[in-house]
């Protein structure tokens, strides 16, 4: 067992069962022994791979997505770019480097990542110091309230999938939060609350789900989505939100732990394993179009690449490539818009203030 699984088994013992959601912070936030605090996940030598890590093109049309928006609201002098979750820092240096052929904007910009790990804001701070010098931060509020009235561009790519979800299952009595508990061999398990949970703690839409069904609810994404978009509506810019999910309610266990690229058991490893859920774009849309927000998608994440140009700039990295690279390019092209790879189970979803028009990428 873990050094965390160990503390956490010392927890139950002591307090009782925990919420899927507290397993999931301590999992993955522990100060001391959270997953993210403890090293780089990312990568070929980590235990999975995100959309940046595979190519250039990725950030690239990012930037220049942003970029066409500062544009569209009339080149403000000052703008806070904002990465929530930016990981080794690939997709903000790609981005920023398309950026530059923006004039006026770079110098426009002030810089703001939101990240909790020690290890990987390091590695941030290598990437970008050609670009910008980021101002680091634990949570997106924080970033937020002393930049109130100045306008914002934010940038989410699988960040929302590593929020703590609370899970409830369908019984004859009602819905019961699934809980970490721990077995006759105090080994960490699952069980249902012995009380129903108040129903309208569910998406109403899933009400009459059939018993055995699991509702899963990200508590903590609909609070940042809520304050991303009141910020916007009142200040002005553009959110990009990419992430694998699904666009209508929908019952099922997303839950998922990932190490050496491998599937494993969610309880195995505490601290040592990655723990992601799908996305309920659904819920995210209805938050953003409650404080009148423009909302656009969720889309296609290759529809939406394709829409930015990235199919053009692959042929302009191809004229100046070797072979091995010419293959390379290819290959990373198709991963990242083809439909049987992350062409479509990745989500693209975008919200602005209602001035801002002619936002890329989305079919209106």
């Amino acid at each position: 067992m873990t050094v965390l699984g160990t503390y956490l088994i010392k927890l139950i013992k002591t307090q009782g069962p925990i919420t899927i959601a507290n397993f999931m912070a301590e999992a993955l936030s522990n100060p001391q022994h959270g997953y993210y605090m403890k090293k780089d996940p990312f990568g070929k030598e980590g235990d999975f791979t995100t959309a940046p890590e595979i190519s250039q093109m990725f950030g690239e049309m990012i930037g220049l997505w942003q970029g066409v928006n500062w544009l569209n609201m009339g080149s403000p002098g000052k703008i806070h770019l904002i990465e929530l979750g930016p990981g080794r820092g690939t997709l903000m240096q790609d981005a920023l480097r398309a950026m530059k052929v923006i004039p006026g904007l770079l110098d426009a910009i002030e810089l703001h990542l939101v990240e909790i790990s020690p290890a990987l804001r390091k590695i941030q701070a290598e990437k970008l110091k050609e670009y910008k010098r980021p101002t680091w931060h634990n949570k997106i509020g924080d970033v937020l309230e002393p930049s109130k009235g100045e306008p914002v561009l934010i940038i989410a790519n699988e960040f929302f999938d590593a929020l703590p979800v609370r899970q409830f299952q369908k019984t004859a009595t009602g819905w019961h939060e699934r809980l970490v508990c721990l077995d006759h061999q105090n080994n960490l398990t699952l069980q249902l609350a012995p009380a129903p949970s108040p129903e309208q703690i569910i998406p109403t839409a899933l009400h009459r789900a059939d018993e055995g069904s699991i509702a899963e609810v990200c508590t903590v994404g609909e609070n940042i989505c809520s304050e991303i978009a009141e910020y916007i509506r009142h200040y002005g810019g553009a959110a990009l939100i990419m992430d694998y999910g699904y666009d209508a309610h929908s019952t099922g266990d997303t839950l998922q732990a990932v190490k050496n690229h491998k599937y494993v058991d969610i309880l195995s490893e505490p601290g040592d394993v990655d723990l992601t859920t799908h996305v309920n774009f659904h819920r995210l849309k209805q938050i953003a179009l409650s404080h009148e927000t423009r909302l656009y998608g969720p889309t296609d994440q290759g529809k939406f690449l394709k829409s930015l140009g990235m199919e053009a700039r692959s042929q302009t990295l191809l004229a100046k490539a070797s072979e091995k690279q010419k293959q390379e390019i290819l290959t990373a092209f198709h991963r990242l818009t083809d439909a049987s790879e992350m062409g479509s189970l990745f989500r693209v979803m975008a919200l602005s203030d209602r001035g801002l028009t002619d936002v890329m990428g989305f079919e209106q």
